[in-house]
């Protein structure tokens, strides 16, 4: 079945039918994600090379741009990536500090 637009359903269980889909591919993107910074933790040398604040700025600002276009609350997006960007930092220096402690 083709997605619907929002407009276009007609209860809710048609509703609740494209939330699904969107939430699923949602997932996926986020696992997508999740590869490339499972790859970048091996780029980096120590923990203290996760937490790049220059770099959090800039895709919290490309985050609240794109979602301004998008008729999105950019502050939503922001909270959003705020917290998806904090939980990939602890997995990305935790598996650093990991690897430190078995070359020590």
């Amino acid at each position: 079945m083709a997605p619907r637009k929002a407009k276009d359903c007609a209860n809710m269980e048609e509703v609740r039918a494209e939330i699904d889909r969107i939430d699923q591919a949602l997932v996926d993107l986020i696992g997508e994600r999740f590869t490339f910074v499972d790859r970048a933790w091996q780029l980096k040398n120590s923990p203290a090379e996760a937490r790049i604040p220059w770099r959090i700025q800039q895709v919290i600002d490309r985050v609240r741009v794109r979602a301004a276009k998008q008729g999105l609350p950019p502050e939503l997006a922001e909270a959003l990536w705020r917290q998806m960007i904090g939980w990939f930092i602890q997995y990305e220096e935790e598996r650093l500090q990991k690897q430190a402690e078995k070359k020590e």
